[in-house]
């Protein structure tokens, strides 16, 4: 083997290239922190592997390095036996004086890495693929650009010059050389440059793929093709039929739908969003934290259709998740957005970013439902990933809103007409720490009119706009669509049809399985951050207030359990003190902090109160399971563990349908012990498996973990109450007296959380009944069944709670 060297020809280029380089570019890293997101081992050697010959995207590279600590890309590898570089290009760059033969130059340094390998057992070098990208922007159909392809690298220089800060570079999982091998049977090592030269081709051709994302159609005539369709046309000749009016005023009436609806995507709408958001992100928040994008990001690679699902707590949600996306190396995806949001100048602005506008309601509009429904499908069979909020709207409570099935049945009729191209539907959980919106929402739960969205508004909100703290977009365990139906419908594929309109049967209870499923994955990406942490706390104490020694304690007591029985692995917790969270949340001016001799008292006004709510049900669901456990030992101060788990099997029913929990029963059990072993860590309990008894020096501690289940417990107590005075009650009569009873214990018993008597959340505790056999069909009760819940609920509710209970009914 030959030693490698840097020639000074090479040296000197790298200097003069490497000027404006420095000046013009500011590459942004895909992930933002590559080390601890790819987990790359500094310690073992790296082999730089890069799509093309470029200096150019070398030295970013390089830069990059620096910043990251990683190796330098210009020094070379020792591997015992010689120096090889660091560094390989996969195929020549464009243009007509670009080598033909650095295909066989990369080839070649590979083969001298596997001999290497081969004759070092100690040796394991980690092949880093990396792409540098100047411009994401898509190409246009039918528009055929000027090319400075053959100029090769002067192309490459005026796109340095020119996108010099429109620059990301993009970092891949590494590859471990020694690994391969040890794999690799000894008669294809022969073959292995070769095959891992191609395989690094085919990553970084998908890669830009996903990056760039297809070709953008010309708007008019895409409209045009889709007016044409078979289907449409169909439904435009039984609509002019049925109505007795001319086709050529129905297919008018189809093309306003669809001049309604298309969005109308450019790149340099997004690229200017971008400059902006930017700005605007960081005099708006602290940081953005993004956690679990890696996944997403493959399967883009690998030809998927993305479908994002994310809930909606803010009209931010729009903004943020594309900007998000974007700036993790994907295509912002075509959203659909209510078709209030279509106001001058809004509408324009969002149509231009992929927003597509769809009405509140298709009931009884046959014509609309079908443009609608081959728009859709349209976007998918070009290839466009598509964001909807599953939940219809925002919520107001900050709980997860009971989803709406509309467009999801609509992706699964897309997948039924026979789309090669899998679908994936991605869960995302978006978190803030201050909501622009929250006080509207309290205006609106008690009763105010929700205002129509116009310039007016947005200019006033926008004024309004101060530091929002940290924002959070976790990203959930995606749900591949066909394995999805072949699990739960292994039939499905006999439903496949062209036009996309058939209803099999099973269509809609798995579409209605798949948006509880979607849900429960939204919930286990939940981030907890300062302040719905403070929140949770100082709602659960009397009298909303805590002196900051004990809040610190409460906030340790919960961080403990959170961080050693996470929910799930993908919720985020931070791993700042009690100490930084509550300087951090104090910061926000939440907070009412008085000083005595002792220390300082923290609490929340009674208006504050309300607000504050909206943060806390954001991970009231993480919560809930051991506040029911702390609940249950307080009452009975001495029971087994098999007790207290068939007390909790009985509830969870109810919880899993209230706070859209994923855990089976299996998984459940196991979460419960470790509950109780950590309660036990922290001294609260004394357990057994025999007995679990409670420590009354810590029984502070105990009482407000189980405050966080009272709001939740209560509204159980009101309706299997009002179901044992009147087994004969309806279904909607229940519903409305459980929230009349709700209106009235809250103003009686200083309950301050709006949702407490908000009408979908005793919707969805009505349903729930019915589904676990407390009401039948006919809203005829089940007395024993309900006789017997009665008889572990009630020993749970305060004495005075249920009393008024009793009077009111």
């Amino acid at each position: 083997m030959s030693k490698w060297t840097t020639s000074w020809w090479a040296t000197t280029c790298f200097s003069v290239i490497n000027i404006p380089v420095r000046l013009f570019v500011k590459s942004k890293s895909i992930p933002t922190d590559p080390i601890s997101e790819l987990n790359i081992d500094k310690s073992r050697p790296i082999l730089y592997v890069l799509p093309y010959n470029s200096k150019i995207d070398l030295l970013v590279l390089r830069s990059l390095c620096k910043q990251h600590q990683l190796p330098d890309p210009l020094k070379g590898i020792n591997t015992n036996h010689t120096v090889l570089p660091a560094y390989l290009y996969i195929d020549k760059g464009p243009g007509i004086f670009a080598s033909n033969q650095q295909k066989n130059r990369s080839i070649n340094i590979i083969k001298q890495y596997i001999d290497a390998h081969q004759q070092n057992e100690q040796l394991d070098v980690q092949m880093l693929p990396v792409s540098v990208m100047f411009s994401r922007a898509p190409n246009k159909e039918g528009k055929k650009k000027l090319s400075l392809q053959v100029l090769g690298g002067i192309r490459k220089f005026i796109k340095m010059l020119f996108s010099g800060r429109d620059c990301y570079t993009r970092f891949s999982n590494t590859v471990s050389f020694k690994n391969i091998i040890l794999s690799t049977p000894t008669k294809d090592i022969d073959k292995l440059s070769l095959k891992l030269s191609r395989v690094a081709r085919i990553h970084f051709a998908k890669q830009r793929t996903a990056s760039v994302g297809p070709m953008l159609p010309v708007r008019q005539q895409m409209l045009n093709k889709l007016l044409n369709s078979p289907v449409l046309t169909g439904i435009i000749q039984d609509e002019a039929k049925n109505k007795n009016i001319s086709e050529e005023k129905i297919r008018k009436d189809a093309f306003g739908m669809l001049n309604e609806i298309a969005a109308n995507f450019t790149y340099r709408a997004l690229k200017l969003t971008d400059y902006v958001l930017t700005w605007a992100w960081s005099r708006l928040y602290q940081g953005l934290k993004v956690t679990n994008a890696d996944p997403v990001r493959e399967l883009a690679q690998n030809g998927h259709e993305i479908v994002y699902t994310p809930c909606h707590r803010s009209h931010m949600d729009y903004l943020l998740l594309s900007y998000v996306l974007y700036r993790q190396g994907l295509v912002p995806p075509h959203i659909a957005a209510g078709i209030n949001l279509n106001f001058w100048p809004a509408g324009p602005i969002f149509r231009r970013l992929g927003a597509f506008f769809i009405r509140r309601s298709f009931k009884g509009n046959k014509l609309y439902t079908a443009v609608f429904r081959e728009y859709l499908a349209e976007l998918f069979i070009r290839g466009y990933s598509v964001e909807y909020f599953i939940e219809g709207g925002r919520s107001r409570t900050g709980r997860l809103l009971d989803p709406k099935t509309g467009m999801l049945m609509m992706t699964i009729q897309t997948l039924l007409r026979g789309d090669p191209r899998p679908i994936s539907i991605v869960p995302v959980y978006i978190g803030y720490e201050h909501v622009l919106e929250v006080a509207t929402y309290a205006n609106e739960l008690r009763g105010a009119t929700k205002k129509k969205e116009s310039l007016w508004q947005m200019l006033k909100a926008f004024l309004k706009l101060k530091k929002l703290g940290l924002g959070y977009v976790n990203f959930g365990q995606p749900i591949p669509l066909n394995q999805f139906l072949n699990q739960n419908i292994p039939e499905w594929r006999e439903a496949i049809e062209p036009t996309g309109t058939a209803r099999p049967n099973w269509l809609t209870p798995t579409t209605n399985l798949l948006a509880k499923n979607i849900m429960e994955n939204i919930n286990a990406s939940a981030a907890v951050n300062a302040m719905n942490l403070c929140c949770s706390i100082l709602l659960a104490s009397q009298q909303r207030a805590l002196t900051k020694k004990r809040l610190l304690e409460y906030m340790d007591s919960t961080l403990f359990l959170l961080r050693n029985v996470p929910y799930s692995d993908l919720i985020t917790v931070p791993h700042k003190s009690s100490e930084e969270l509550f300087e951090h949340a104090k910061a926000m001016g939440k907070f009412v902090i008085t000083e005595d001799e002792v220390g300082e008292i923290v609490s929340l006004s009674q208006e504050q109160a309300v607000l504050m709510t909206f943060y806390r049900n954001n991970i009231q669901h993480l919560i809930i399971i051991p506040a029911l456990i702390a609940k249950i030992l307080l009452k009975h101060n001495r029971i087994s563990q098999q007790e207290l788990v068939e007390q909790i099997l009985r509830f969870y029913p109810l919880l899993k349908s209230d706070f859209f929990l994923y855990f089976d029963e299996e998984q459940l059990l196991n979460y419960v012990h470790k509950i109780i072993v950590n309660l036990a860590e922290m001294n609260l309990i004394n357990y057994t498996q025999e007995r679990i008894t409670l420590n009354y020096l810590k029984i502070a501690s105990l009482q407000l973990l189980a405050s966080n289940a009272n709001d939740t417990l209560q509204r159980y107590s009101i309706a299997f109450s009002l179901l044992q005075k009147d087994p004969t009650i309806s279904r909607m009569t229940l519903e409305k007296e459980s929230r009349l009873i709700a209106e009235r214990l809250s103003v009686l018993h200083g309950i301050n959380a709006p949702e407490f008597c908000d009408k979908g959340v005793f919707s969805t505790l009505i349903t729930a009944l019915r589904e676990q056999g407390y009401l039948d069909d006919k809203n005829e009760a089940n007395l024993d069944k309900i006789s017997s819940m009665n008889q572990i609920l009630q020993p749970l509710i305060a004495n005075q709670v249920l009393q008024t209970i009793e009077e009111i009914y």
